[in-house]
């Protein structure tokens, strides 16, 4: 008769994926939005000083909020065409297009 094998196990993977154009997009974005002192209001309570903080920076950024999301958009289909997307690897870390 022939010895069991045991089940193999699953490992947690050791690297993981940043996506550097939405990774910018996001930064650029909070930047426009003014989101880090509308965080800042809401935590000190003051949830209608934070939201009226969003608003004037979205209606006053509107354009550049414009022109960051096409940028993003135009630069995820021309990277569509690269064979392995990796930009850069830093140990665990890839930074993918």
């Amino acid at each position: 008769m022939a010895p069991r094998r045991k089940a193999p196990r699953r490992r947690a993977r050791k690297s993981f994926n940043i996506s550097a154009i939405e990774a910018g997009t996001a930064i650029s974005l909070a930047q426009s939005t003014g989101a880090s002192s509308a965080v800042d209001e809401m935590l000190a309570g003051n949830f209608k000083g934070a939201l009226s903080t969003l608003e004037s920076n979205i209606m006053g950024n509107k354009q550049q909020i414009t022109a960051t999301l096409a940028g993003a958009l135009v630069a995820k289909a021309l990277t569509k065409g690269f064979a392995s997307g990796t930009l850069a690897k830093l140990g665990p870390i890839r930074i993918k297009a």
